[in-house]
Formats: C-alpha cells, structure tokens, sequence
C-alpha cells in the first residue's frame, strides 16, 4: 500500500512511520517543514497549494492527512482556515482528480467544545475557538468528498490531546511545571481530562487502514481519565517530589489573571503562557467517550495509559541525585 503522508514531519506523523517500519507500506513524507529522522522520505509540499498536492499524492493508494494549524496563538486567524478547512478541500479536489479513494483524516475532539458529560461521535458540533470551528468545517468537506462517487473509503479520527516522549506539546508543559515544583493548582483539581499516548493513536491510525468502501468516524481516547489531582500525584511522585497538590488558587482568580493577560497580550501584541482560554480548558471537565474506538472495534491499545505516562515523565524529566 502506498501512503501519502500529508503533516508527516510533525510528532505524531514521524511516530507513524517508525511503528510502520517492517510492514507492508510504502510511506512518503509531505510536509512543509522537513523531516528529521526521516529525510530520505520527505518531500516539500504544502496542502494550501494545489500543485504541491498533485506533484505529491500521484500513485498513492491512501492519503493520511495529519497536517493542522493547532495552537491557540495563531495569528492571523485566517491561516486556520486557509490549512484547516481550504488545504482539507485541496486534498479532497486533488484525491478526486486522481482516482485516489481512500482517504484518513485526524481531526479532533475539539469540534464537541466545552460540553457536559462524554461526547461520542453522534454529539453535535459546538467547538469555541478557530481551530475546533475549522475541524468541524473540514470534516463536511470529506464528507463531501465520500459523498461524490462510489468505492471510497473515508475514515475520520478525533483525537484527544496526544503526549508522548519528545512532543512538546500541551501535555508536555503541564507535566513540565508539575516536575519543575512551580505548578499552582487552579480550583478543586477533580476536573476530568481525556488524554491519549502517541504510540497507541498511531497503532489505531494503522489498524483502520484495512477498512474497505466505508465511512467511519472515530473519537480516540486512552482510558481511564485521570483526575487532575491525580495526574499530579502521579507526576510529583515520579520526580521523586511530595505528592501533595500544595498551593491552589480559586478558579476566579485564575479566569481574572488570565483575562488580565489577553488584554496584555493584545496591547504588547506579544504572546503569553497564560490565557483566559488556557484557564478554562485547564478547569474544564474534558472528557470524551472511545466505546466505539475500544468496544465497537476491538481495538487493543499497545501500551497501558498509566505506564505510558510514567515512562514519558521519566524520560523527560529524570530524577536528579
């Protein structure tokens, strides 16, 4: 099977390829930024340029689209729409030109918003902020795509907040000020999060390539969810720290801080560590339902969620004598 591996070079992309390694799959790299540990694989294209596409995805049998614009700082907000939504609607204009009808899109849990209880695949759309608005606009632009012609093969994946060893992603900066011992805890810490290990969202992406002629959506959470009080318990205990939680500060306090620092970081024009948004998504109950990914499929994860973790906050941030 030949892969194109649009966002490739990015953490979860390169992860992809090496679980890959051995088995039946002819996997190239597009990406703009080039790969590290695999430059060999790696060619220049940008899913915002239809030419780039073309030249890229000619011959592939599937098309893995991982590339995103994800952070919450992006400015201007119009590069989530000309990546997230116009470079989904490339790929799929491109997919149809050139016969190619089977396509993989990760999407995210961010289209559900801040929403109670544990959003499955048939909860509606309520995303908050650009990036969650733009998934959601380029999910019907695949679905759009499946819909025009017989024989395709669509699957879509919502992942949660993806950590692993060497990402430096939101997981990582949260690991890294409860090991660092300058972490504050806002409000009570029994909030929810729904977290997932990289090595087991790569194994689930590879397990769906054998759909044929199907439409699936998936949500892709490793269970259990942790407590937040116990995330950082486990943390500090892995540091060799007091597993006390510590200092907290009521949630008002810290929504005000961070309104405070939008309006900081409006008149500096700089960015900051601390946001309104940031707050609310740390206090937040963000948890989401997997049954159809675990139960429906059968699909085992490789790696226990409690040990991926340990090992991760191990390897990053080792105990010092």
């Amino acid at each position: 099977m030949k892969i194109a591996l649009l966002g490739g070079s990015g953490f979860i992309g390169t992860e992809f390829i090496k679980y890959c390694r051995g088995m039946d799959y002819d996997i190239r790299i597009g990406d703009i930024e080039t790969s590290i540990l695999y430059p060999d694989l790696w060619t220049q294209c940008d899913i915002r340029d239809k030419e780039d596409l073309r030249t890229f995805c000619k011959g592939a049998d599937v098309i893995i689209n991982l590339a995103a614009v994800h952070r919450d700082d992006v400015r201007p907000l119009s590069l989530y729409h000309d990546t997230n939504v116009q470079g989904s609607q490339n790929i799929c204009d491109i997919a149809q030109e050139l016969g190619i009808k089977h396509q993989v899109f990760t999407s995210s849990v961010a289209v559900y918003g801040f929403q109670e209880g544990e959003p499955d695949e048939r909860t509606p759309h309520a995303p908050f902020n650009a990036y969650g608005k733009t998934k959601s606009q380029a999910e019907v632009r695949y679905t759009q795509w499946f819909g025009e012609g017989q024989g395709k093969t669509l699957t879509i994946i919502r992942p949660t907040v993806v950590f692993g060893k060497g990402n430096r992603g939101n997981v990582y900066n949260l690991l890294k000020q409860l090991a660092s011992g300058t972490f504050l805890m806002i409000g009570e810490g029994q909030n929810r999060k729904s977290i997932c290990y990289v090595e087991n969202i790569v194994s689930f992406i590879e397990n769906r390539l054998s759909l044929k002629e199907s439409f699936e959506v998936y949500n892709y959470v490793d269970k259990p969810d942790f407590e937040m009080n116990t995330l950082v318990s486990l943390v500090r205990k892995s540091v060799g720290k007091k597993e006390s939680v510590g200092c907290r500060l009521p949630y008002w306090f810290g929504y005000c801080a961070g309104l405070g620092f939008d309006v900081l970081a409006f008149l500096t024009r700089r960015t900051f560590p601390i946001s309104r948004v940031r707050i609310q998504k740390f206090c937040s109950n963000s948890v989401f339902s997997a049954d159809k990914a675990h139960k429906t499929c059968g699909f085992m994860a490789p790696t226990d969620l409690g040990k991926a973790l340990t090992d991760t906050i191990v390897h990053e941030f080792p105990r010092k004598n």
